[in-house]
């Protein structure tokens, strides 16, 4: 991360003796959770951010046979609701940054708190009433909650957290984030949904549960982190509020360095959300494991995924975060991908020892994919004094992971091909991140470069 005084009241330019004595005293007052990446005035953030995409993540495993259960309409208009509300997630990531350079990042999450909360209480009385259009505006603008509440605390993590810890910090936020969706809320529904009555009553209960959730993570943020540096503006005070909101898309058009971070982030996990589309019927049907096993096979990877973005984090720290996520992210998910196609295909089909085999395959693709943790801290890095506009363009880049990994799948299929074909047309794309990953170096642990 680049170090300025607006930033980061640590690095504040002085006389290097002054420097290093104050350098020596931030040291010695440091304590366990500092040392780890998670800076002590931000700790209860993270677990705000774990609580309220743990209520964002209940419905996930659910909401598209509930509400075609419950307002009678066809899969396709509640596929066509869910995708709106897709499309206003990528909306509200962009804003995440930008807003967070204009009124800081705690207003910020203010209103992602209240964009998510209300539309969600809405469409529960639309689902009440049974009105498919009420249910849809509320489904569609809800979308835009989480990534503003969310990615707004990245922002945050970004301003306040020393240089040389920057990637240990992004990675305890995707621990945060992915322990909650959809990992933790889906446990809470398996739980909640009969408990509350099952069924789609059991179903309709948990949602309601959820604002509960959200709710706790939001107050837990009020009231537990109240550092200065959230409510101020992070853009330089002479640029117009037109100039601040669309900075993200300057940067993008303007600088070269910006779109190629922008073009890795898209790469980074796209593949992960194409093969959610291919594997399915090949690990439950063609290599005769059953969806249950399929199923496991996904938390699994999605839990591996969890336990190591914060190790990839210190390692970005220690080695470089260019190298890591070179090496690390980029070709230690393609090796991982192909194994995740090719094991299962290898061993007897239906075999237990194959099974296991192939779901060690798909966790070292989880595990290689926390390699572009750093990716949080380079972008950034990228644009000092327009933090909040990279981050806007790396959240955009994260929610638009996924619309890239399904249309590869469609355009893939349309042309003829298979899962292999789709396998070995991510393994390509990441080629493409490994050249651009050449040029994203940046300013690193106060100023040395990043290794590579």
């Amino acid at each position: 991360m680049s170090t300025t005084t607006r930033t980061r009241p640590t690095t504040t330019s002085t006389a290097g003796a002054t420097a290093t004595g104050r350098t020596s005293t931030a040291r010695a007052t440091e304590g366990r959770l500092d040392r780890m990446g998670i800076p002590r005035p931000l700790a209860l953030g993270f677990v705000a951010v774990l609580l309220f995409m743990t209520g964002v993540g209940v419905e996930s495993n659910f909401v598209v046979p509930h509400v075609v259960a419950v307002l009678g309409s066809p899969e396709t208009t509640v596929a066509a609701i869910v995708t709106c509300s897709s499309l206003a997630a990528l909306v509200g990531s962009y804003l995440s940054g930008a807003l967070s350079d204009l009124v800081g990042p705690r207003r910020v999450m203010v209103v992602g708190f209240v964009a998510w909360v209300v539309p969600e209480v809405l469409f529960l009385v639309a689902l009440g009433t049974g009105s498919v259009p009420f249910a849809a505006v509320a489904y569609t603008v809800r979308g835009l909650g989480y990534p503003l509440f969310a990615f707004a605390f990245l922002v945050w993590v970004g301003i306040t957290t020393p240089p040389q810890r920057n990637g240990a910090a992004v990675g305890w936020f995707y621990v945060a984030f992915t322990g909650g969706l959809p990992t933790l809320g889906s446990l809470f529904a398996i739980g909640a949904i009969p408990a509350l009555g099952g069924g789609t009553v059991g179903e309709t209960g948990a949602m309601a549960a959820s604002v509960v959730l959200v709710t706790a993570g939001f107050l837990v943020v009020l009231f537990g982190v109240r550092l200065p540096n959230g409510s101020a503006r992070l853009a330089p005070a002479d640029e117009s509020t037109w100039r601040v909101l669309t900075s993200g898309i300057r940067l993008l058009a303007t600088r070269p360095r910006i779109l190629m971070g922008f073009a890795v982030r898209l790469i980074d996990t796209a593949p992960e959300f194409g093969m959610f589309v291919v594997l399915p019927a090949v690990i439950a049907d063609e290599r005769g494991w059953g969806q249950q096993r399929w199923l496991l096979m996904t938390v699994c990877v999605y839990a591996t995924n969890i336990l190591v973005n914060a190790l990839f984090g210190w390692v970005g720290d220690r080695i470089g975060w260019q190298r890591t996520v070179r090496w690390f992210g980029v070709v230690g998910s393609a090796a991982g991908l192909l194994a995740w196609w090719y094991v299962p295909q290898l061993v007897p089909a239906g075999s237990d020892w194959g099974y296991v085999l192939s779901v060690v395959a798909g966790c070292v693709f989880g595990c290689m994919l926390a390699g572009f943790v750093p990716m949080g801290a380079i972008m950034p890095a990228l644009a000092p004094g327009h933090e909040g506009a990279a981050m806007a363009v790396y959240t955009t880049a994260a929610g638009g992971a996924a619309f890239v990994g399904s249309a590869v799948v469609a355009v893939v299929l349309a042309l003829g091909g298979g899962g292999e074909a789709v396998t070995w047309t991510f393994v390509g794309l990441y080629a493409c991140a490994f050249a651009m990953v050449h040029f994203l170096v940046v300013p690193q642990d106060g100023g040395h470069r990043a290794a590579h």
